[in-house]
């Protein structure tokens, strides 16, 4: 009786056991971003930013699918209790030397305890999920170098977008200085009877939409930060600040455009690729599916007989058995040449995939330099225009300060360096933008902490 509740206690508490079981979790990064450059951003996002740390979970839950997965290789062993009480007890009539005579077959009341542990030899599921384990924990790695990489470029652009935000609003506050002594100097002029009054109210009119200019732009900035603050997963109120090296920007701008794509650096065709194997071996399990399941077992069972309820338990009659089993599916009305020709067929399909995202890649990869490329001239032209366009404005500044040019040549220059000088800094943004680009679709941005 001692041994009988000592294992009726292990089999109760054996699920609590299990489920005591603690899983660590990805420390994160919470420090505070005070004047942090752009490596800074990618690094935080890549510890911190909800879809990476999503993506790392699912890899974590993708090992324990595999790790159930190849559980079914370990015996399984369960325990069964029952109970039968016999309302009607089997009769059975025994003649011997011509006399019939009836016997109660069994007792009352029975009950019995089984302990049985079953070990698969053969089993094709169980083989398929030791060949596929390794592609699976494959394909959960690369969907988070992916989740990755589109964090590291959309973290870039919205850090150049910040930048150039920034540099925007100098030029416009730039504007607004030299507009404030034009208008001063305007209305000196008025005053003292040189010129009319139009002049005056031109530059006030400039000014006032310079200002307005310079207001969309801060609040465009309070947006473009909450942005990027929502990009790298840094909550709450915490202080913030960006560091911008706008020289060491404009140093590493340039990138040899004479590299050709090479398909298997881009995530995308690597993940199709793990696909392939993955579905070559689900075709595998289809010819599997053919052979036999063997699966070998032991059992221990306590059987307890008794016509009286509560004497039941007082005697043990043990019994124990081992054997093998051999399962054979002889005929399943095709079920398995169909599954089977499905899975070649699927094969057949990520291998069009194959050939259709190597086209997409070259695609791409053309797009993305043509762009570069057709930026990389607005960004030369654009630089050169600015230069052009201020010593035009300083030139006639001059002149209009010496009475030989109207006001509205001064405007118009004017208007002329401010235009020149944003298109130059749109023409950054899109030329660093246009970068990412390339480097994307070469597969050689890098995602190392």
């Amino acid at each position: 009786m001692k041994l009988q509740k000592s294992i009726l206690t292990f089999l109760l508490i054996l699920p609590v056991i299990w489920c005591s079981v603690a899983f660590g979790q990805t420390e994160r990064n919470t420090k505070e971003l005070k004047n942090a450059t752009l490596p800074d951003l990618i690094g935080y996002a890549l510890l911190n930013q909800p879809g990476v740390q999503q993506s790392l979970i699912d890899e974590e839950i993708g090992e324990r699918d595999i790790k159930s997965a190849l559980s079914g290789w370990f015996p399984q062993i369960n325990g069964t209790a029952t109970y039968n009480n016999n309302l009607k007890q089997q009769v059975s009539v025994l003649t011997m030397n011509g006399e019939s005579q009836q016997l109660v077959l069994g007792t009352r009341h029975t009950s019995a305890f089984t302990l049985q542990a079953d070990q698969k030899f053969l089993d094709a599921g169980l083989i398929q999920a030791s060949k596929a384990s390794k592609y699976y924990r494959q394909q959960y790695q690369q969907n988070t170098e992916n989740t990755r990489i589109n964090t590291v470029v959309s973290v870039s652009k919205a850090y150049f977008d910040v930048l150039t935000s920034i540099e925007q609003l100098k030029i416009i506050n730039e504007n607004i200085a030299r507009l404030e002594k034009q208008l001063k100097d305007a209305k000196a002029q008025y005053e003292n009877g040189l010129v009319d009054k139009t002049d005056y109210q031109r530059a006030q009119i400039s000014l006032s939409n310079s200002k307005a200019d310079k207001k969309r732009a801060e609040e465009s900035i309070k947006y473009k930060y909450a942005y990027l603050k929502e990009l790298i997963g840094y909550g709450g109120d915490r202080d913030f600040s960006l560091n911008f090296d706008q020289v060491k920007m404009e140093n590493e701008i340039l990138i040899d455009t004479n590299q050709r794509e090479t398909y298997e650096n881009r995530i995308e065709y690597r993940l199709l690729q793990t696909q392939r194997e993955l579905q070559h071996l689900n075709t595998n399990y289809n010819k599997w599916s053919f052979l036999p399941n063997i699966t070998g077992f032991i059992n221990y069972n306590f059987n307890y007989l008794n016509n009286n309820f509560g004497d039941l338990y007082n005697k043990n009659y043990p019994s124990s058995l081992f054997g093998l089993k051999l399962n054979l599916p002889i005929f399943q009305g095709t079920k398995r040449i169909q599954e089977l020709k499905k899975s070649q067929l699927q094969e057949q399909r990520i291998d069009l995939d194959l050939v259709n995202v190597k086209n997409q890649i070259k695609s791409q990869y053309v797009q993305a330099m043509a762009t570069y490329k057709a930026n990389l001239n607005d960004w030369k032209t654009a630089g050169a225009n600015v230069e052009i366009s201020r010593q035009v404005y300083q030139t006639i500044k001059l002149q209009y300060d010496e009475g030989i040019k109207a006001y509205l040549d001064l405007m118009t220059s004017e208007t002329d360096l401010r235009t020149a000088q944003l298109n130059y800094l749109n023409s950054l943004y899109s030329l660093l933008a246009s970068r990412l680009d390339v480097q994307q679709a070469l597969g050689t941005i890098t995602v190392n902490q």
